[in-house]
Order: structure tokens, then sequence, then C-alpha cells
């Protein structure tokens, strides 16, 4: 079989185009909408890192760092399998329409925090919303969309994070030092209600109806609730070691496994070739460079003495590496997918090897802004591949399924990843002195974005050997 041989999973010989891009009339109001809804996302995603050091500190929560991170993610596992099942059923327009609204008031409530466990309350509800956003997105791009378009479209989405990229952090970093750490939340919840009304007429024309009767399965919804739960007890007993949370822990292991087997295409966990090493890739990718770039402003503020506003420009260059490496997948056709993911996972493992150089006191801190960008870049490019596969060896009517199911992994793997290093952070070092448990932490996620890589490429070689 050779190399080339439809890379995408599915032929597109007999496809056609009515449009020559995705600004042509047939899919121009989609294109808008999709631009949008992303914008809006990656504005609090890169408002709410720049801030959280401050926020931590105000509220007297730096203890609860990393949870402001795990509960957005493990809430968002809840929203997406949600929004995964209502987009097979009846279409993609009700979960997305549904979701915007719940975003908002999680906006509302965490500007409106008194003390820390508020806010983590607030960051639940944001992920409840925030969860039911990209898996409907994901459906109307495969709808819409040609199947030679679709890394087009991924491309857009990631340059939707331009913008927020450039101007996020900045300014809420400006925000924080010169009004207040709650205006980074209240002041982009009326402009979420303005965008959901914006898309409402698109969306409804473009993404009602199912497309087929999915396959049936029971329990999704409970299982993304058993397996967000389990995320947080595994957690929680890792942040507070004991013989009650050892018991905790193992128990949070076997729930946390039987709902990923409910909540994953069969074989994800082994990483059988095809749709589930894509799931699963997904996930180690998410984890790895969102728990490293998680620590990054704190390393920067605490241990280097960077202003808010400073820390956060790591994270404006891997945004604007991110939509590079995004756009440069669009147009690679020579290689599989799967090579592709191989190779975003090795630039992650480069990105992250900045962290190391950073960390200490002493250590080159002025590198993190050359290597994360390409950690970035790394992400753009295997984050839209993963998605390109999987919708192309999807059947129509399971889109939602392994949409959610990319989400899933996504979500998880960061909650899991980050709840894990603010355990390690905490037990050989502190928030206020983080050197010692960032650097261990930041070498095994070296190690694993490694063993990512190798399993990738080794699918793809099963694939060709035909076994």
């Amino acid at each position: 079989m050779s190399d080339r041989s439809d890379p995408e999973g599915t032929s597109t010989a007999t496809e056609p185009v009515p449009g020559g891009s995705l600004w042509a009339p047939p899919y121009r109001n989609f294109t808008i909408g999709l631009v949008l809804v992303v914008t809006l996302v990656a504005f609090e995603a890169m408002g709410v890192a720049t801030a959280l050091p401050t926020i931590a500190s105000e509220l007297d929560g730096q203890r609860w760092y990393s949870w402001a991170f795990t509960l957005f993610m493990a809430s968002s596992a809840v929203g997406t399998v949600f929004a995964g099942r209502l987009s097979d059923r009846h279409g993609p327009a009700l979960p997305l329409l549904l979701a915007l609204p719940l975003f908002a008031t999680g906006l509302v409530v965490a500007g409106s925090a008194p003390s820390m466990p508020v806010l983590l309350g607030a960051r639940a509800l944001q992920g409840l919303g925030g969860g039911s956003v990209a898996v409907p997105l994901y459906v109307m791009i495969a709808r819409v969309y040609p199947q030679r378009y679709r890394p087009r479209a991924f491309g857009v989405m990631s340059a939707a994070w331009v913008l927020p990229s450039l101007l996020g952090p900045a300014v809420s970093g400006l925000i924080t030092e010169q009004l207040h750490w709650r205006w980074v939340f209240l002041g982009l919840a009326p402009l979420v209600l303005v965008g959901a009304v914006l898309l409402g007429s698109t969306v409804l024309r473009a993404g009602s109806g199912a497309e087929g009767e999915p396959t049936a399965r029971r329990g999704l919804v409970l299982a993304g609730l058993g397996a967000g739960l389990a995320t947080v007890a595994l957690n929680w007993s890792a942040d507070h070691p004991s013989a009650l949370s050892g018991v905790l822990g193992v128990l949070a292991v076997g729930s946390l496994w039987g709902c990923l087997r409910v909540l994953l295409p069969s074989g994800t966990l082994s990483a059988r070739p095809g749709i589930p090493v894509m799931v699963l890739a997904r996930g180690l990718l998410a984890g790895i460079f969102f728990t490293a770039e998680a620590f990054i402003p704190l390393v920067l503020t605490v241990v280097h003495g960077y202003s808010a506003a400073l820390a956060g420009i790591p994270l404006t260059v891997a945004s604007l590496g991110w939509t590079a490496g995004s756009f440069w997948q669009a147009r690679q056709h020579r290689f599989s997918r799967e090579h592709l993911v191989a190779a975003g996972f090795l630039l992650v493992v480069v990105g992250v090897f900045g962290v190391v150089l950073a960390a200490p006191e002493w250590g080159a801190d002025r590198a993190i802004f050359v290597f994360w960008s390409i950690g970035g870049a790394g992400m753009g490019v295997a984050i839209s591949s993963t998605a390109v596969r999987v919708l192309g060896l999807s059947d129509p009517a399971e889109r939602g399924f392994n949409s959610a199911a990319l989400q899933i992994s996504d979500m998880l793997g960061q909650a899991l990843l980050v709840g894990f290093g603010g355990a390690v952070v905490n037990t050989l070092a502190s928030t206020r002195e983080p050197t010692a448990g960032v650097l261990v932490l930041a070498v095994g996620l070296m190690v694993t974005g490694s063993l990512g890589a190798s399993l990738v490429a080794r699918s793809r070689r099963i694939i060709l050997d035909g076994r």
C-alpha cells in the first residue's frame, strides 16, 4: 500500500465542490459564525491563564491553583458527551445554542466570585458550556464543507485564535493590573451572548436534523459525569496524600477506566490504528502541552519577577505558532495524518524543553519565548490532523460521538495531567518556589510526548503492513 493513498481516510475523487474557498457563498455564513464562536472562547482561555496567579493570590487559593484548570476540563467532559449525543440525534444546532448562554453564566459567576471555591464552581459552569461548543462545530464542519476543505476549516479555527493570542494575554494582564481581574470575566460575558444571537439563524439553517440513526449507546451522559467526578477524585487524592486518599485514588482509577471504555471508541486505550489512536493522541497532546503551559506564567512571575502582562507573552507566541502549524498541515498532501501527528508530538517535546531551561532562577527564561512557539506549532500540526483523520473515517451518523470522543480525550488529558502537575509541584516544591517541581514535571512530560509519537508512528506502520 502506498503511503500516499487516501491519507484523509476517505475518497474525494467524486465529491462535488460548489465553491472555490471557505468564503465562497455556499460556506460564507458558516465560516463567519465559526470564526466568531472560536474567537470568543479563545479570549476567555487566554485571559484566565494570564490572570490566574493574581486571582489565586487575592482569593488566598494558591493551593487550588491547578484546580481552576482541572474542574473546567472535568465538567467540560460532561458537556461534551451531552453535546455529542444531541448532535447525533437532533443535529448540532441545539447543543451549540444552549452552550453559549451557559458559558456566559459561568463568566458572570466567576467575575462576581467572593472566594476561591465560588470561582472554582464558576469554572465548572464555564466547562459545561465550553465543552458543548466544540463538538457541534466539528459536526457542522463535516456537514458544510467537502472533505478536501476540512483541513482548511481547521486552519481557520486556529486562525480565530490569532487576535485573542495577540491581545488576550496582554489585555488580560493590563486589566488585572490597572482595573481588576474580575473584568477579565465580566467584560467578555456580554460578547458571548451577542455571539449566540448573531449565530442563531445560520446555525439553525445549517445544523438542524440528524444524518441517520446513530448507534444505540446507553449511559453516555452518566459515564461523562462519572469520568469528570473520577478525574476530580483522582486529582484530589494525588494532592492530599494519605491512606484514605490512596484508597480513593484506586477507586477513581477503576471508575475512570470503566467510564472511558463507554465514552471512547473501542481500542482507544490500547492505541488501535485508525480512529482510536487519533483519539488517544489527542488526549496526550492536550495534556502535555496545557500542563506545561499552565505553569509557564507561574514560573515567569514567581521565579523571574515578570509582570502579569509579560508572563502572558509566551502564550501568545505559542498560539501564533499553533495557527502557523495548522495552516501548514492544511497544505500537506504528501504525508499521512499519522505522520503529521507524530511530528507534532516531537515539536511539543521541544517546546517543553524550553520550560526546563526557564524553570531555575538562574535559567534561560527568555528561551521560553522561542521554544514555546515551537511547541505551539506542533499542536497546530497535530491537533488539526487528529480531527481531519477522525472525521474522514467516521460514519455520518457517528460524527457526534467520535467528535465528542476527541474532545473528551482532550479535556480529560488536560484535567488529569494538569492536576497531576499541580500535585507534583505541591509535593516537591510550592507555587511560591516552584522550580524543583516544574523541572521534574517537564521531564516527565517530555518522556510522555516521545512515547506518544512512537505510538502514532507505529500505528501507521501497522496500517501499511495490513495488520
